[in-house]
């Protein structure tokens, strides 16, 4: 005769008292976290043990539970106990704030009052509106461009160099640096401090073009110049990023046939159009596609830099603007929602030729 204990059962009811237990003393570290006076240290070792530790224990008893359902059901239940909660916090912090804000995108300031489609007349019909399309326009076609094409320039020359790791990790490390950080360290360089008695410039730029007999510019209040000038900041943070996956795929192509190639009497030239890019495609159209949506929702570039003022505006410092300076959240909703639609299309792409080049 088995033991009370081994019966199934009974496992089962003493996981389910483990889950609930489990649950409760979570929620009692919450409270304690909320509510304590301790010392900073006191409450970040408690909120360590008390956050992985204790989802650990509740994902431990959770397949506890599962394993001893019946057999059919742990195929079906165990998926959704692992991968559940991930799709419920999406869909709580992801899905219904972008259904809310499709709404209010139909609504007055206050987003009380319907206003059928006014809000999206105004986003494609005012000028700086339209002003903020133009600039993600550019920042989409130059900065891309530019990202893409110096990354695998350089990806190609340092894997010809024996100092490959350096020159990589040179060019990578500005990928360390968050948006504002690179936003404030350029703005040094772009630092411009007039003319007059006692008066030095200090910016980085206008230091060497005084240096070779140059006249010093406000390089960011001369529109439509300053928004190259920006994005050159999105060009040396995103460069090392576009170089280490493009390398990467450099890498995989097969040295046989660059070798053969060479044989042939093809030059180097040839090479990278006939073989490298061809082999690189998908790679290059992912890398591509990346910064794309990267640009079209840029913000904390130009937030930090200008604040959207002198001809820099984009459309999501204009969405941070009308919602938070100017409190209308219909035509702040707009805004958001014209831009999700933008970027939808290129994820879409992206998914594609993600999902052909496993195929092969």
């Amino acid at each position: 005769m088995k033991p009370v204990l081994d019966s199934k059962p009974v496992r089962l009811i003493l996981a389910v008292l483990s889950a609930v237990v489990i649950v409760f003393l979570l929620q009692r570290g919450f409270v304690f976290l909320r509510d304590t006076t301790a010392s900073k240290i006191v409450i970040v070792v408690f909120a360590v043990l008390w956050g992985v530790g204790g989802v650990a224990l509740l994902y431990t008893v959770a397949n506890w539970i599962v394993e001893l359902l019946p057999g059919k059901w742990v195929a079906r239940v165990q998926p959704i106990v692992f991968v559940g909660p991930g799709l419920a916090l999406l869909f709580w912090f992801l899905a219904i704030p972008v259904f809310r804000t499709l709404v209010l995108s139909f609504r007055d300031p206050t987003g009380q009052k319907f206003e059928g489609f006014g809000n999206y007349v105004y986003a494609f019909t005012n000028r700086i509106m339209i002003e903020t399309f133009r600039n993600n326009f550019m920042w989409m076609v130059f900065g891309t461009f530019f990202c893409v094409s110096l990354g695998l320039i350089i990806a190609v020359l340092a894997d010809k160099s024996r100092y490959e790791a350096v020159y990589k990790a040179i060019i990578f490390m500005p990928m360390a640096i968050s948006f504002v950080g690179a936003g404030v360290i350029w703005k040094f360089v772009y630092t411009y401090k007039g003319e007059g008695v006692g008066i030095s410039e200090i910016g980085l730029l206008n230091a060497i073009v005084l240096a070779f007999g140059g006249q010093s510019q406000p390089w960011l209040i001369l529109p439509p110049y300053n928004n190259f000038f920006l994005i050159v900041i999105m060009v040396w943070l995103q460069t090392g990023f576009a170089m280490v996956i493009l390398s990467s795929a450099i890498k995989g192509i097969p040295a046989e046939l660059l070798e053969a190639a060479r044989i042939d009497g093809a030059s180097e030239f040839q090479i990278f159009f006939g073989i490298t890019i061809p082999s690189i495609q998908g790679t290059l159209i992912t890398v591509t596609t990346t910064i794309v949506i990267f640009s079209l929702k840029l913000f904390d570039i130009v937030r930090v830099m200008t604040g959207g003022n002198n001809g820099t505006n984009v459309i999501a410092n204009e969405f941070y603007l009308q919602r938070f300076t100017y409190s209308d959240a219909g035509q702040a909703s707009a805004i958001a929602v014209i831009l999700l639609i933008a970027v939808i299309p290129v994820m879409i792409y992206n998914l594609r030729q993600f999902r052909e080049s496993r195929a092969f």
